[in-house]
């Protein structure tokens, strides 16, 4: 039988969507509660805190993320096959690929005051976001241990214990956050303190369980982790340019918005915007990798018409959802920001902004949904052609053009780079409207072929 029936396959997608999204939520949290908690010690952290987190972090995590989920594709398919044994050591490689990725990132890091000020940011901001920047730079090593763990997982639809520890992550996290910051006094150090120390605690447990619970698809340290590494780090950069293209993309409105008059006020309004946004925009990244998991899993077990219908349904889900927040955002336009700030001028400035995020919410409801898909089928290089022109040859420009040169200002920038994500949207549903779902078997079954078949008795280390 080639495919369930319809039921059973929603059903399926349904369970492994909610676990992976609550826990990408709970991840999100520690990043959203940190600035809440700092938008009440004043404005000026708030805005530093929000570049650094927006723009500094969301580039390293973007592209950790990215490399990471090259192995959305590999295991996967791998474990739609039948080739278990596979998954530890494709997560050994990718452990040890965003490690070395993290040391090239670092001077981002170190760096990031000049860097800030380069990018016009004002220097009261970019001299508190860069000393933040360096006291978080703990948190970007534990996603080099957190991102492949969660992949390995999400293959297997092993996902409750990542519901389970993200959400202790989170309650932990609010507690030293008001410990470190209400009690102790100490400011924006207490929260990266608070940061650092929550990141690395959901990447320890989350080693910790595979270790000791996962034992058909680990089997210990493997030298094959260190075989064909060349070729696995090409499918990562591919993954990670495609992902990083999304993600940065949004980044870069805050930074045009440093530009502007009154920057503090500016970043600051925008910046709960995207905080919001994020929110929702964690929900889809976690119903991303559900996708791309179950496309992966089908095309691996040969199973076209299976992988085809969990797209269809999965995006009209996410499109009633994302017109759902749309509708909620609106209505409360002009009392939300409170959670962020006591400011009643950023809290005006936030409600200008309601309308043009509820539109962003609709958008980034489908959209998350079809990039994974493109991971689920290893679509990553064509994805990343789709998002470079569509976002940084249309909407950027765009952007750019109404923010600057005309009175939009801020709502200016975002109209142009909300063209952009539209653009991208309607390309992406005519990729897939005209995908061959056989083919795609076919092509996951050659790359098995090609990342298999290795001895595996001899080459392990027992851990």
């Amino acid at each position: 039988m080639e495919s369930p029936p319809p039921w059973s396959q929603r059903s399926s997608t349904l369970r492994r969507q909610r676990p992976i999204a609550f826990n990408i939520l709970c991840n999100y949290g520690i990043n959203s509660f940190t600035n809440i908690f700092v938008g009440h010690i004043g404005d000026l952290e708030l805005s530093a805190v929000a570049i650094s987190l927006s723009v500094i972090a969301n580039f390293s995590f973007g592209f950790l993320f990215g490399m990471a989920s090259a192995l959305e594709t590999l295991c996967g398919q791998a474990f739609g096959a039948g080739q278990i044994e596979m998954l530890g050591v494709y997560t050994q490689r990718s452990w040890i690929i965003l490690v070395v990725t993290c040391f090239f990132l670092l001077p981002l890091y170190v760096y990031s005051e000049p860097i800030l000020k380069l990018l016009g940011q004002q220097d009261e901001i970019a001299e508190l976001a860069g000393k933040f920047t360096i006291q978080i730079i703990p948190q970007m090593f534990s996603l080099a241990i957190n991102f492949p763990v969660q992949k390995f997982l999400q293959a297997q639809s092993d996902v409750a214990v990542l519901a389970w520890l993200g959400f202790a992550a989170l309650f932990l996290h609010t507690g030293v956050l008001y410990l470190f910051i209400r009690v102790f006094d100490w400011g924006t150090t207490g929260a990266a303190a608070a940061y650092n120390l929550s990141a690395w605690g959901i990447a320890l447990a989350q080693v910790v369980y595979v270790v000791g619970w996962c034992k058909e698809g680990w089997k210990g340290l493997s030298w094959l982790a260190f075989k064909d590494i060349w070729s696995f780090v090409r499918l990562s950069i591919a993954s990670a340019v495609m992902l990083c293209l999304e993600i940065w993309y949004f980044m870069t409105i805050i930074v045009l918005t440093g530009h502007l008059e009154n920057p503090i006020i500016a970043v600051g309004s925008l910046s709960i915007c995207m905080n919001i946004n994020g929110w929702e925009g964690m929900l889809f990244i976690g119903i991303n990798a559900a996708i791309s998991v179950r496309i992966s899993n089908e095309l691996g077990s040969g199973h076209p018409r299976a992988a085809k219908y969990s797209v269809i349904i999965t995006c009209i889900e996410s499109l009633i959802i994302g017109i759902i927040f749309a509708v909620v955002i609106i209505a409360t336009k002009d009392h939300f920001a409170v959670i962020f700030t006591e400011s009643k001028v950023m809290q005006a400035a936030v409600s200008k902004l309601a309308f043009l995020l509820g539109i962003t919410m609709i958008l980034n409801s489908v959209q998350p949904v079809m990039s994974g898909v493109a991971v689920g089928g290893g679509w990553q290089a064509l994805v990343a052609y789709i998002n470079l022109f569509s976002y940084y040859v249309i909407g950027l420009p765009l952007g750019f053009l109404l923010g600057y040169k005309t009175s939009l200002r801020v709502e200016g920038i975002w109209i142009g780079m909300i063209f952009g994500t539209f653009l991208q949207t309607v390309i992406l549903i005519y990729v897939l409207y005209k995908t061959n779902w056989n083919k795609e078997v076919e092509e996951a079954t050659e790359r098995l072929k090609m990342w298999t078949g290795h001895d595996m008795s001899s080459d392990k280390i027992e851990m």
